[in-house]
């Protein structure tokens, strides 16, 4: 597996990072720990959870399994902001909440710093400078080593980059987006944004909820049995009626078609598409048995020719919302 900087900063991930939002949940914490021991056998050093993910759960089991690593060999991300109880600041990104969340990730993972701490959302109620101050602190008190952001709007994060630079605050290194061969809205604002100022990207459901799986197949009325696709299991990423359309297929086709003529599945495909994406650092990959995560490792240690990478963006293309789509027109614009 080979290894890439995390944006501007010295700090060296594998391109494949693995997800656990499955841990505690789909995989147990005996297949849990069967899926980290092939992951870093593999190569892979970079894992990502988050404090909600099985309500803490996720966070223990990596932490029981860390006990029995060399820590400072492995690269550790979660995540703070979603309701972690009942109380009115167990939420957002607050001082107060912050530093609840960062001393209780802390003590389920069995270790004594964050190797990148993200805040997961936004918080319009709080002051920026309050959020941005407080994470700062936890880098300069050795707590957490970098810091970075997921599901920000465009103008959120440019803010968060452009304060923290005026205060001279520790600055985040990498954005954790929405991002798939079919989820592409990031192209427009937030990916040119993160290249201009040096942040890494570690897309998420990368595989779009399991869809470039090679499961679904045009002329599907309903998603499988068993399938996150199935009644809705993951709102976030849209549902079928709304989400399953002729582009949609398209792109699918596209997928099927250039997995034959590699020789690769259809996951390999998808992942290995955006790992050769302009400002893409790391896919997350998530799995529930040691079949999936051993088709997803197979991403790596391979490469897409231009024309395979051409008909998969083009598949997916769709009509640029205004000013992009008139910008993209203009004689001026260069190469």
């Amino acid at each position: 597996m080979e290894y890439r900087y995390l944006g501007g900063s010295g700090l060296r991930v594998s391109e494949l990072c693995l997800g656990t939002m499955t841990f505690g949940n789909e995989a147990d914490e005996q297949t849990s720990h069967r899926l980290l021991d092939r992951y870093v056998e593999a190569g892979g050093n970079f894992i990502d959870t988050a404090d909600v993910y099985g309500e803490g759960a996720s966070e223990e089991i990596i932490g029981s399994w860390l006990a029995h690593r060399s820590r400072d060999d492995l690269v550790i991300a979660t995540k703070l902001f979603w309701h972690t109880g009942g109380g009115p600041n167990d939420h957002g990104a607050g001082r107060k909440h912050i530093l609840a969340a960062v001393h209780a990730s802390l003590r389920r993972l069995r270790t004594d710093y964050i190797d990148l701490y993200q805040v997961h959302a936004f918080d319009e109620a709080t002051p920026l400078d309050e959020t941005l101050s407080t994470l700062d602190g936890l880098v300069r008190a050795g707590k957490v080593r970098h810091l970075g952001a997921s599901n920000y709007a465009s103008w959120q994060l440019q803010k968060s980059v452009d304060v923290a630079r005026h205060r001279g605050w520790e600055p985040f290194v990498s954005l954790q987006p929405l991002y798939n061969l079919l989820d592409r809205v990031a192209e427009q604002e937030l990916l040119p944004v993160c290249r201009n100022e040096g942040l890494g990207v570690i897309p998420w459901a990368p595989l779009r909820g399991g869809w470039f799986t090679g499961k679904y197949r045009r002329g599907m009325a309903a998603a499988p049995p068993d399938t996150r696709w199935e009644a809705d299991k993951q709102p976030w990423l849209g549902d079928w009626e709304t989400s399953v359309d002729e582009r949609a297929w398209s792109v699918t086709d596209t997928v099927l078609a250039v997995a034959e003529e590699t020789g690769r599945s259809p996951a390999q495909v998808a992942l290995r598409w955006l790992l050769q994406r302009p400002a893409v650092t790391a896919p997350i990959i998530g799995a529930r048995t040691l079949a999936q995560l051993e088709d997803n490792l197979g991403a790596s240690g391979w490469v897409l020719d231009e024309k395979h990478i051409e008909r998969l963006t083009t598949a997916g293309d769709g009509r640029l919302p205004y000013p992009h789509g008139y910008l993209a027109r203009s004689p001026r614009r260069r190469p």
